[in-house]
């Protein structure tokens, strides 16, 4: 890169690029992908929501037992990929079992628990007795930056490690803000944020914890961008899951290399928050007030519009169809930045080109 390149260091980890590729569920960054991106000098992130949907352990009745052991079956085989390479695993705090997904991502091996979706207040907690295992909270604003520091501080006597702040703007999948007006807010760009809590973390807090910048980075030029605003890195989606190392099958990822700005939508998805998807058939009908009900797989999520009501869909089972290939039933999320796909690439080549 033209400007000196800033030095991602997350607890005692240092990975060879200040990259983090973004966790995607359902399945779509699980071993392989992480692996990949871990072995070439990026933090690769296994998505530990919904993994059991495609695991052997999983026989129709024992979701939460087979997740657990879906994470740690997925974590050995991104460590056999990898080598000495950083791995992490994002887990959501709206789940129903977040506890025990933290808990066995850290029986398995994960040098880093990176949890949004929620304020991940006892992160903490869970993971006391795996004291290595790096923490990064995903925020929205310095004020939930600085609640989850006041609260860690407080109750657990421990800081973040680092912390991601993902701009709705542009981001993939559940887009970390309430309502939908907010997603286009200024208040929540990468440009007010980022600044924002850096000053804040050195010049109030007093604090070396790195910004990790998230949501619309896809180029050399992004990254230089997010480096200007004050970040120490960035994390990156979209366009790692339309590689040939991505988990998912190959009519996702010719989902995402078809997509066109239009295609491009918003939707208030069952947990009750905006997301970003493709519009396809099954998304054109639920825009519509059609909704095609799918069965519930579990009871994974805290909040469920489905679960209580009846009135939209199971997402899981939505996503899970599409990380299969099925675009007339699928719920394919993506980030803005989807249009930019116009083929497969590799891990690789796409880490060489945003750092070397």
């Amino acid at each position: 890169m033209n400007k000196k390149r800033p030095v991602l260091k997350i607890g005692k980890y240092e990975p060879r690029f200040p990259l983090i590729q973004g966790g995607m569920g359902v399945g779509m960054s699980g071993p392989v992908l992480a692996g990949t991106v871990a072995k070439f000098g990026g933090v690769g992130t296994i998505a530990s929501v919904g993994l059991a949907c495609n695991s052997p352990h999983y026989d129709g009745t024992n979701y939460f037992e087979a997740n657990q052991l879906a994470i740690k079956d997925a974590l050995k085989k991104a460590r056999a990929i990898s080598g000495d390479g950083v791995i992490a695993v994002n887990c959501m705090v709206a789940l129903t079992d977040y506890e025990l997904h933290v808990k066995a991502s850290c029986e398995g091996g994960a040098d880093m628990i990176i949890s949004g979706a929620g304020l991940p207040l006892k992160l903490p907690a869970y993971t006391a007795d795996h004291p290595d295992v790096a923490l990064i909270p995903i925020v929205s604003s310095k004020k939930a930056a600085d609640l989850i520091i006041r609260r860690w501080e407080k109750q657990y006597k421990r800081l973040p490690d680092g912390l991601v702040v993902e701009t709705p703007k542009y981001a993939g999948g559940h887009l970390g803000v309430l309502k939908m007006e907010q997603v286009e807010d200024d208040a929540f760009t990468l440009e007010t944020v980022v600044p924002e809590l850096v000053e804040y973390l050195k010049k109030e807090a007093g604090l070396d914890i790195p910004v990790i910048a998230a949501g619309g980075i896809w180029d050399r030029q992004d990254v230089e961008k997010a480096f200007e605003l004050g970040a120490r890195g960035v994390q990156m989606a979209t366009r790692f899951a339309c590689t040939y190392e991505g988990d998912a099958s190959d009519r996702f990822k010719q989902a995402y290399i078809d997509a066109k700005e239009e295609d491009v939508v918003l939707i208030e998805s069952p947990a009750g928050l905006p997301g970003r998807a493709i519009r396809n058939p099954f998304v054109n009908d639920y825009l519509e007030g059609h909704v095609k009900s799918k069965p519930c797989i579990a009871n994974c999520l805290t909040h469920c519009r489905y679960k209580k009501t009846r009135e939209t869909f199971c997402i899981a089972q939505a996503l899970v169809d599409a990380f299969n290939g099925n675009w007339e039933e699928g719920l394919f999320f993506c980030g803005s930045n989807v249009v930019k796909a116009t083929k497969l690439e590799r891990v690789e080549d796409i880490i060489r080109e945003l750092f070397e």
